[in-house]
């Protein structure tokens, strides 16, 4: 079977949202190529390793891969994936040059290609993500291991924005806890909390294709006794009062549901929030206290902003 590799070009800041779009276009992975990362400072306090080859990255901005089938509704399912990005713009996304390249590759190489990016990483004091197709052995005792197929989904978990969210979930998650993970994607921040002793998880994500992608990978993690993943918009079909609600999703997203988190969240409870661009900080951090929460601690990595607000005490 032949498949086509879709190649956009785009910038940083638009990476998730390109990705995301890929994604509903129904490709079941991607590879993201940023020009900065052979030569970005990585910190290895957590044991990583890293060795990138320069030819294997863009010379300047970001190039986002997918694969789709190569079949007579290729060219339309490119100019929708086209005209979609554009779409972007609404939410002032810069998307850069948004060239779009198309090659055909055997099922073979399409398959295995994308494999050579992903690799085990420790991302916190406790977490480690690994890819299933890796043998790893924990170091320390209390090591967390989120063992994760991309294949299955457009979320690796080592993006800033997901590192971060779980670095505060390691943070703030208490055993007996009730979090809800709110566009939960791949499923790997509802997997942390559980593996973090929460009593239980509710994974929400409006795309099916995400929803069936975040049950394999709990399932993978034996996870299910305590995740409930729904298909929802947001948190509107949530009535269960939280201890946690984490969404690492776009400032313009999480700014329309806040006012709920807020309502849903116990006295003392945690919204815990990712995906913002430096550029948008501010935005988030009014609306959060505007909605009545106020804020614990803002986490910057590279050019990515988390913040974590409680609901005030009663």
């Amino acid at each position: 079977m032949k498949w086509s590799e879709i190649t956009i070009h785009t910038t940083n800041e638009a990476t998730e949202a390109v990705a995301n779009i890929l994604h509903e276009a129904g490709a079941s992975g991607v590879v993201i190529e940023d020009s900065v990362e052979p030569e970005r400072e990585h910190e290895d306090r957590f044991g990583e390793i890293y060795d990138l080859d320069p030819g294997d990255y863009p010379s300047e901005g970001v190039l986002v891969k997918a694969y789709l089938p190569a079949n007579s509704f290729l060219k339309e399912t490119v100019q929708e994936i086209s005209e979609s990005i554009d779409k972007l713009k609404e939410f002032n996304l810069d998307t850069g040059k948004k060239a779009i390249t198309t090659t055909e590759v055997d099922e073979e190489d399409w398959a295995t290609a994308w494999k050579k990016y992903y690799h085990p990483v420790k991302i916190s004091g406790r977490f480690t993500i690994v890819p299933t197709w890796e043998s790893y052995e924990p170091v320390e005792s209390d090591e967390l291991i989120i063992e994760l197929d991309p294949g299955m989904a457009f979320g690796t978990g080592t993006h800033p924005t997901t590192v971060m969210c779980l670095q505060a979930l390691e943070k703030y998650v208490k055993p007996e806890d009730y979090v809800i993970d709110v566009g939960t994607g791949s499923g790997v921040l509802a997997i942390g909390a559980a593996l973090l002793d929460a009593k239980e998880i509710l994974a929400l994500d409006l795309d099916e294709v995400a929803v069936a992608a975040a049950k394999e990978n709990i399932s993978l993690n034996n996870c299910d006794e305590k995740i409930e993943v729904m298909q929802g918009d947001l948190l509107e079909s949530v009535n269960e009062q939280a201890d946690v609600i984490v969404a690492n999703i776009l400032a313009e997203v999480i700014v329309t549901f806040s006012s709920d988190a807020h309502e849903l969240l116990a006295p003392g409870g945690l919204f815990i929030v990712s995906g913002i661009i430096s550029a948008k900080k501010d935005l988030v951090k009014e609306d959060l206290i505007g909605k009545g929460f106020e804020l614990v601690e803002s986490v910057v990595m590279e050019d990515w902003v988390a913040l974590i607000a409680r609901k005030k005490e009663v």
